[in-house]
């Protein structure tokens, strides 16, 4: 039961003092999640801390390695929307 933090990480700091667990901690290149210490906020919030901060989406999977701040997770727009999305804003 844990998460994990992947090169994606840009260590910008933001969950590091919102984990609950202190699982988290710099490393090179980027954030690491200490596996026992992480108890992915269950019974103490509804949203794991570490993702609902985070703001590059995909950067932390969980054990399955599915990320748990999907692509669309921030901006709310699902992934197969995103070319056409980008595509509107160029067009302006």
């Amino acid at each position: 039961m844990a998460y994990q933090i992947v090169e994606g990480c840009v260590s910008c700091w933001a969950c590091e003092p919102l984990c609950p667990s202190a699982a988290i901690t710099a490393a090179r290149p980027h954030f690491v999640i200490d596996a026992a210490r992480c108890t992915e906020c269950a019974g103490e919030f509804a949203d794991p801390q570490c993702a609902s901060i985070c703001p590059i989406e995909g950067a932390i999977l969980d054990a399955r390695g599915e990320p748990v701040n999907p692509p669309g997770s921030l901006t709310g727009i699902p992934p197969e929307r995103r070319a056409a999305a980008m595509a509107e804003i160029r067009a302006r």
